[in-house]
């Protein structure tokens, strides 16, 4: 057999499989249909191109996201080297310069001896082994064909993207740079709300004009990425509870928690764009454009890039995956990233991952070796795979994926919990790298 692999979609999953593969002595063909042709969001044709939030979240090694990371890093990860040689301030978080993260990823690849990068679009499931990592926004012809090798049961959401602004467009006399609880110094800019600013953003907010899908009758938006007018619908507080919790950010002015925040994030290293966090968006242009400039300090804000939807495509992985990422009907077939059932950035990087070592080792005739549910990568594995499948919806990684044994279950102090659920995985993760 040709020690060969085909992987589809460059994005973060296809380039990490890519990576993975060729990091085993495969030569590797990574079709990528941008620039030629674009998706919806896309903008590039650059490999790992970001198009919601640059941050890859918590760095903290004792969350459920630091500890995804830590394994991604002990498994040579690509994705991880582009983030930490691309990062910008974020406080606790790994933030990263979008257009540096994805040159560099695109750099790597191409470089790679054993890497070939062919720009078209496969329209088809191959019959040769292959990753199919085509990502939320898989063409037509691509999932008409898995829609027709899996009976048409797969399914999709919505996935909403928020505002970056220019910086020197934000009034700085009426911010303050924290971050909450001091952690990670003045890496955010915040813009304090009173009471009276709060409930006049409030009210225009859920009366503004939305935009209306275009192509799709029935809309499943993902609770991790909720657009920030439908959040409001639900409750007067539920977005002062939530995105514009004041907790841990006191006004350096008043000494006092504002009665909400709403919180900027550096887009890029040169801290000249910043990002609206958790203001994903379905509003049309002109009502962002009136109704977030009603945030202190964005009055005048210049908008580089507006909120938009956008289309995610997944499987119903429950259904149709195995816990080697292959597909039950199409054993050729892995399936990577958020395609397979994840939702994130380091999340789809992990299938990649998954997928790039497993599709590996069947090349060469090995047996694939299952990734402990201990670990982060096996806690998601075994979410989209051990689902119930009728209610399957994609997930963040968290500490409720992962199964906890009982002597761990009367440890009380959650912290110690969670330490000793970290301490197991990583012991895990280690062996199972030296297995494969």
């Amino acid at each position: 057999m040709s020690e060969e692999l085909i992987v589809i979609g460059g994005g973060l999953a296809g380039s990490e499989a890519a990576w993975q593969a060729a990091r085993r002595g495969l030569r590797v063909r990574l079709y990528e249909m941008r620039p030629d042709k674009l998706t919806e969001a896309h903008r590039t044709g650059n490999l790992g191109e970001l198009v919601c939030s640059n941050s890859l979240r918590s760095n903290d090694l004792y969350s459920a996201p630091g500890l995804l990371k830590k394994e991604l890093s002990m498994a040579g990860s690509l994705i991880m080297e582009a983030a930490v040689n691309s990062s910008v301030p974020a406080g606790s978080a790994l933030a990263v310069d979008r257009g540096v993260f994805s040159e560099f990823i695109s750099r790597r690849l191409s470089g790679h001896p054993r890497i070939r990068i062919v720009r078209e679009e496969l329209t088809q499931l191959p019959e040769t082994i292959a990753v199919l990592a085509t990502g939320p926004l898989t063409s037509r012809s691509m999932t008409a064909s898995l829609a027709e090798l899996l009976g048409g049961d797969h399914l999709y959401f919505y996935d909403a993207i928020a505002p970056i602004i220019d910086a020197d467009s934000i009034d700085y006399e009426k911010v303050y740079r924290a971050s909450r609880y001091g952690k990670g110094g003045d890496d955010y800019v915040n813009c304090p709300m009173s009471k009276e600013e709060y409930e006049a953003f409030y009210t225009a907010l859920i009366e503004a004009d939305r935009v209306t899908p275009r192509e799709f009758e029935k809309q499943r938006v993902f609770e991790g990425c909720m657009p920030i007018e439908v959040m409001a619908s639900r409750g007067k507080d539920t977005i002062r509870f939530g995105p514009m919790k004041p907790v841990g950010l006191p006004d350096p002015k008043t000494g006092k928690e504002p009665y909400a925040v709403v919180q900027l994030r550096a887009e890029n290293t040169q801290l000249t764009a910043y990002n609206i966090v958790g203001f994903q968006t379905r509003l049309k242009w002109p009502e962002q454009k009136r109704v977030f400039s009603m945030i202190p300090g964005l009055a005048n804000a210049e908008f580089l890039r507006y909120g938009s939807l956008h289309r995610n495509t997944f499987i119903n992985s429950p259904l149709f995956l195995s816990r080697d990422l292959t597909l039950k009907s199409k054993e050729n077939i892995f399936i990577a990233g958020q395609i397979s059932g994840v939702e994130g950035y380091i999340e789809s990087t992990a299938m990649g991952l998954i997928a790039g070592i497993n599709a590996s080792l069947k090349i060469k005739g090995k047996t694939t070796v299952e990734v402990p549910p201990s670990t982060a990568h096996g806690a998601l594995i075994r979410h989209i795979t051990g689902s119930e499948s009728k209610h399957f919806q994609p997930s963040n990684i968290n500490f409720g994926l992962f199964p906890v044994p009982g002597e761990l279950l009367k440890i009380r102090d959650k912290r110690k919990r969670k330490a000793m659920i970290v301490e197991r995985a990583l012991t895990d993760w280690e062996e199972y790298l030296g297995r494969v």
